[in-house]
């Protein structure tokens, strides 16, 4: 019997737009019942003509308890009339038509069978998710439906999603909205005090919940490492007549479907739950929800090339649909663990997968349609850029893609293994290395949880434990999964039963993680081939290794936490990344010696793996390297004599007096910017710090002007000038005007200050006793002579009595002497 859910209300108008339309947007609030009453009332309309229907979940839980719901609804078993496909797991036959599907298998099916010519409809739900795999199952079906089956119809069906945003993805496509019918919700909110764990948080507010409200309750926490400890509180209380089912993703598919059906002995059940039970599934009998505002997600750093499970603040929407649990089936309450002021402050959707993810099983499956660029799809958001062309990058270093980004045989067959691109490639090389049963063992642990509870970070240690027996090290349940993963992919590759072998494990490792090969470059310290440093724990038996094929790490800091690896030799290294074992010349600047250092280095990507002298080195890099090593230590390392010096500074004073005229710039800015074309020339044969001593600066910064430039410098801004006495005496250019420093008695009789640069500018004088002393400064030599001089006079007469101190200036000899000669 179909049940009355407010979705029925919403059936003609979505039959009456799929009639007419390609493409619908079915927009219903959580618990319309959307998910299992929309596939079943399309199931015979006329433009299906038989045809399959097609329906994706985010989930493997979500997906068979849809089928399994709609077979019941229909009085079936799934595997009848609807059915499901989930990783690992199946119910279809010949008389199915719905087929309830995970969203990757969405995208292998088209990649296998890109004309879908036995399925009419292809039903997103949960879109709002946007999922990587949903947001890509979108773009390549409407390509589908746009030159391979025009018959293909598509619906899209979220709860807090902008529904006119997907509509114009799919082409103005019409929208259907359902108002939906929600039980009332009482909100609680019940912040934390001090610094008290989420955990104990959660259990408080669930005991506290036991007591206050009635019905089932369903707890939403980060992961599994929270939802146990909560388990383990609770048990701890001894609640009675309660079930404790704990629900996340690494449960067996059995454990998942208890947790999901409702009791019928009467017993209360508390569902410690991830967010795996935000959308999708009905848990028939909840009524109250504790919600800790918090999510795990994989956040991929394209600065480090890793991902990692960060713990964050729910977004509003999510925040919402965990609420709405309580309301589905009767009047409900929800326990919000923060204060209600906070609930504002939340972001207002979860981030689209495309911007947060690992890119590398997009790419790939990208280069398998046979589209290198993501830009020409027709997706909701673009990948980020960087991310993308880094997947890609990560690809061609696998071998899985070409250097045009266009897939290799090698790279289908891993796209066909189903396996994240690193492992299946890797599965595939050990399979070849006769090393198959190490290579999937190990695979299988990588995509675990940890199988052990031990300090050290030895792979090695982990596949012994995979093939002997679990201690109390051991986490069994992570290890079970493990095995039974294992045993599904050696199926796949047709293994010999062969013993695990841990000695392979380092070279293994390091064909899934190439740019993690590391040498030793410190106490506990390493240099990976991407650049970056890692260290591992000092009193690890791995910190002394010379080199480590990394797997696991975080993505902090300029050194990442190495939390499992294994040894690797460099004889592994040469020959399994031969192809990508590069010779490169290094002719740098070292500032610590103060000389040109030039090696060739044998490396992998960024990883040095040996180096040796480079004899006869280009002169030109050398020349490079060395003016590299001038703009570190600065132009004062450099032999600026007086002569140079002065030749710069009449240079500068033209340069900033008439900068039209072409004069070169002379400040420090200018002069490292431009070393390479005023000095370059001048390095053959140096290439230490101290063989620029050699250098005559002077001559180098002439050579800069042509002959009528030199005339015109000599000219314009001479280098000294002849004063009365008949000295030739040297201009200062070092300061803003220049200064002409001379002793006061050679410039008697004359008028007026002297000039350069065509009479534009007066030196600034510098007017000296016989001592060398300045007694005046002046622009105005007239003026000085007319009033300052009787007083000077008087005070230097005091001062120096032998020297000639006459009472008229204007027309007194002038003398570099003490006194004129003849007087």
């Amino acid at each position: 019997m179909t049940p009355d859910l407010p979705i029925s209300a919403a059936l003609p108008d979505l039959r009456a737009a799929l009639a007419t339309s390609a493409n619908v947007v079915l927009e219903a609030p959580p618990g319309a019942g959307k998910t299992t009453l929309v596939p079943l009332a399309l199931l015979d309309e006329p433009w299906l003509a038989g045809r399959k229907i097609l329906m994706l979940e985010p989930r493997r839980v979500a997906a068979r308890a849809a089928a399994m719901r709609m077979a019941a609804m229909r009085g079936e078993e799934a595997g009848a009339t609807v059915g499901y496909r989930v990783r690992q797991d199946s119910r279809v036959s010949r008389s199915t038509r719905i087929i309830v599907l995970t969203e990757a298998l969405l995208t292998r099916r088209l990649q296998e069978d890109p004309e879908l010519a036995d399925t009419g409809l292809v039903i997103f739900d949960e879109f709002h998710e946007r999922s990587l795999n949903a947001d890509l199952g979108l773009a390549l079906a409407l390509e589908v439906q746009e030159a391979l089956n025009p018959s293909l119809r598509l619906l899209v069906m979220s709860a807090t999603l902008d529904g006119a945003r997907v509509a114009k993805l799919l082409g103005d496509a019409p929208v259907v909205r359902s108002e939906g019918r929600m039980f009332p919700i009482e909100t609680i909110h019940v912040p934390a005090a001090g610094d008290r764990r989420i955990e104990h948080h959660v259990a408080a507010t669930i005991m506290r919940a036991t007591h206050e409200a009635h019905g089932g309750i369903l707890a939403f926490l980060p992961g599994e490492g929270e939802i146990r400890t909560v388990e383990r509180l609770l048990r701890d209380e001894a609640l009675p007549a309660t079930v404790i089912a704990p629900l996340y993703g690494n449960m067996s598919p059995q454990d998942q479907d208890s947790a999901i059906r409702p009791r019928s002995d009467g017993q209360r059940k508390i569902v410690l739950a991830s967010a795996i039970a935000e959308t999708s599934l009905t848990i028939e009998d909840i009524r109250v929800v504790v919600d800790s505002g918090l999510q795990r997600l994989a956040r991929y750093n394209p600065a480090t090339g890793m991902t990692q499970l960060v713990t964050q603040r729910v977004s509003q929407a999510s925040a919402d649909q965990r609420r709405g649990r309580a309301g589905r089936v009767a009047p409900g309450t929800c326990y919000r663990l923060w204060a209600e002021p906070e609930t504002r402050s939340l972001a207002a959707f979860t981030p689209p997968e495309m911007a947060t993810t690992d890119l590398a099983p997009f790419a790939l499956e990208l280069a398998a349609w046979g589209e290198a660029d993501a830009a020409r799809l027709r997706l909701l958001d673009q990948p980020p850029r960087g991310t993308f062309a880094e997947a890609q990058q990560l690809l061609r270093e696998l071998d899985l893609l070409d250097a045009d980004c266009r897939i290799t045989p090698h790279g289908r067959a891993c796209l066909a293994f189903g396996a994240h691109p690193r492992l299946a490639h890797m599965m595939l090389k050990s399979r070849d290395m006769q090393l198959g049963t190490t290579g999937v063992a190990l695979a299988a642990i990588l995509s675990e949880r940890d199988i052990t509870r031990t300090r050290d970070i030895d792979l090695r240690s982990r596949l012994e434990t995979f093939a002997g027996k679990p201690d109390a090290q051991t986490d069994r349940a992570a290890l079970a999964r493990a095995r039974e993963q294992a045993r599904t992919w050696s199926a796949a590759l047709k293994l010999d039963r062969s013993d695990v072998m841990p000695a392979a494990t380092g070279v293994l490792t390091a064909l899934a993680y190439p740019e993690r090969s590391a040498r030793r470059r410190g106490p506990a310290s390493f240099r990976m081939a991407n650049g970056r440093g890692a260290t591992v724990p000092e009193i690890d038996p791995l910190a002394n290794e010379p080199f480590l094929a990394m797997a696991t790490l975080d993505g902090g800091g300029a050194n990442a936490r190495v939390f499992l690896a294994a040894p690797l030799s460099l004889q592994e290294i040469e020959d399994n990344f031969a192809p990508h074992v590069e010779r490169k010349q290094r002719v740098e600047w070292n500032d610590r010696e103060r000389l040109v250092t030039a090696v060739e280095e044998r490396r992998l990507y960024q990883l040095v793996l040996s180096e040796k002298p480079l004899r006869n080195a280009p002169q030109e890099q050398i020349t490079s390297a060395l003016l590299q090593g001038v703009r570190s230590l600065g132009l004062e390392c450099m032999p600026w004599t007086p002569e140079a010096s002065n030749l710069r500074s009449r240079l500068s004073f033209m340069h900033r007096i008439d900068p039209a005229a072409g004069w070169p710039d002379m400040s420090d800015a200018a002069l490292l910017q431009d070393l390479d074309s005023w000095l370059g020339g001048f390095l053959n044969g140096m290439a230490r710090a101290t063989d620029l001593q050699r250098l005559d600066l002077q001559a180098i910064l002439t050579s800069r002007l042509d002959w009528d430039a030199r005339k015109r410098l000599d000219t314009q801004a001479p280098e000294a000038i002849d004063v009365p006495s008949g000295s030739r005496i040297r201009i200062d250019y070092t300061t803003e005007t220049p200064v002409l420093a001379v002793r006061l008695q050679e410039m008697f009789g004359l008028e007026d200050t002297p000039s350069i640069a065509g009479g534009k500018v007066p030196l600034l004088l510098h007017l000296l006793s016989p001592a060398r002393r300045p007694v005046q400064v002046t622009r105005d030599l007239r003026s000085f002579w007319k009033n300052a001089y009787p007083q000077v006079k008087k005070d230097l007469k005091g001062r120096y009595p032998k020297h000639h101190w006459p009472d008229d200036p204007w027309t007194a000899t002038p003398t570099a002497r003490i006194k004129p000669r003849g007087s």
